[in-house]
């Protein structure tokens, strides 16, 4: 068997692929572990303090004694512990986030007409709580396209929880709360960090919404929490899907579904094509750079196991009739990352209409958004972006509007008002709307 899997589309095991990826989503909340995780998170919500440190010393397996044994203080990291080139380019990214983002922010508006005044208003979110994942690995990255968003929205207190011994093993993570300017860091993941951050502890004050990628766990959490503090989303496993015409280079598509099927063995990368020799050409590419994976060392190596897996259980190659029907499964999928390479291919991105983000051409990869190309890489996935969008600043604001009617204005419609009231079958609202008629506007 290829790996990949090739089928056409319209097979019947390119139809039950299709099917089986459609329902991807299905797999996000994993029963077992909500159940799990709701036991945590009411533990957590009752005990507070000694309730969390319980949780910690269990699923994070850190010693610690006192809460004050979980603030993790951002403090200046010697430049001489990181990697090199690391600085130059977290500044590059960070300019390229903070330029793209900053045409997000803009305030309310105001319409004053025929002695009314409309008015929004838009007001950020006063505390906001980032949950940084620092199991599998640490991602100063998720820092930016998080934290950066919510600066410029102007969040007042900015609340972030990741695992401690990421924290300890990671000083390009340390640098980059440093540098955001991050002052307040508990040293906690999973299920019992987003119910502390969700309903408070004695000492962690409860925050107004909880954005950030996680693993099963932290998603299973942030929707029990949903209904008391706002979440971004349900975030599943990375997932690419790339839509490719026989001019794309197998070379540059091979590596482009390897870079997200590295992320995670429930990962999906699928390619979409009308051509037969890249269908097949795509797979063989795949496997000559899994052996190169291999032949690296010990973190290649686990990245091209972790690959291997995503592939062969959730990869696939789709072959379809026309560039049109490439993008109707496409849109079927609704896909975290789209790529679009190839000259026909390209040519449908003004078409797409379910993407979290799309990348067009060969010389645009999914990692540059994954790192410097300016927007948000939290995005929706297990097909959640037929509805939702990326994080951005949009997601720490709050608007409220202001209706003032002077009493001639008043006057005016209440007639409508009481008449739709009466419609509806609501008298009092209709009095209400009345008396402004009767008594000349309220005088």
């Amino acid at each position: 068997m290829s790996l990949p899997l090739v089928a056409r589309v319209d097979s019947r095991r390119g139809r039950r692929v299709l099917e089986r990826l459609e329902r991807r989503g299905d797999q996000v909340l994993d029963p077992k572990i909500l159940q799990q995780a709701a036991k945590i998170v009411a533990s957590v919500r009752k005990g507070g303090d000694r309730a969390l440190l319980a949780a910690v010393r269990r699923y994070d397996r850190t010693p610690v004694d006192t809460i004050d044994d979980l603030r993790l203080e951002p403090r200046r990291i010697d430049r001489r512990r990181l990697p090199a080139g690391f600085e130059h380019a977290f500044e590059r990214a960070l300019a390229a986030v903070e330029r793209y983002h900053e045409a997000q922010v803009h305030g309310g508006f105001r319409l004053e007409e025929d002695g009314r005044l409309l008015e929004e208003i838009r007001r950020p979110l006063r505390r906001v709580g980032v949950y940084i994942p620092g199991g599998r690995a640490t991602y100063p990255s998720s820092v930016l396209m998080t934290v950066v968003p919510a600066l410029l929205a102007g969040v007042e207190e900015i609340v972030v929880a990741t695992p401690m011994a990421g924290w300890r093993r990671s000083p390009v993570l340390r640098h980059a709360f440093e540098r955001l300017g991050v002052q307040e860091v508990w040293g906690m993941g999973g299920a019992h960090a987003v119910a502390a951050l969700a309903h408070g502890t004695e000492t962690i004050e409860r925050v107004d919404k909880i954005v950030g990628p996680g693993n099963a766990w932290v998603t299973a959490a942030k929707h029990l929490v949903s209904t008391h503090v706002a979440i971004d989303s349900l975030a599943g496993p990375s997932e690419v899907v790339i839509v490719a015409t026989g001019d794309a280079d197998p070379v540059l598509v091979a590596a482009d579904l390897l870079a997200q099927a590295e992320h995670d063995p429930l990962a999906t990368a699928v390619l979409v094509t009308d051509d037969k020799r890249l269908a097949q050409a795509v797979p063989a590419e795949i496997k000559r750079q899994l052996r190169a994976l291999r032949a690296g060392d010990d973190q290649s190596v686990a990245c091209a196991t972790t690959a291997r897996t995503s592939l062969a259980e959730r990869g696939a190659v789709l072959v379809v009739d026309s560039m049109e029907q490439g993008l109707e499964v496409a849109d079927r999928l609704a896909p975290e990352h789209l790529q679009l390479i190839g000259a026909a291919a390209e040519e449908l991105s003004p078409r797409v209409r379910n993407a979290g983000a799309i990348f067009v051409g060969a010389a645009t990869p999914v990692v540059f958004g994954d790192y410097l190309a300016g927007p948000s890489h939290v995005l929706p996935t297990g097909g959640a972006a037929r509805f939702s969008s990326a994080v951005g600043v949009e997601d720490f604001v709050r608007r409220s509007h202001v209706v003032r009617f002077d009493a001639a204005a008043a006057a005016r419609r209440a007639a409508a008002a009481a008449n739709l009231a009466d419609v509806e079958g609501l008298p009092a609202h209709a009095a209400s709307a009345r008396l402004r008629t009767a008594q000349g506007g309220g005088r």
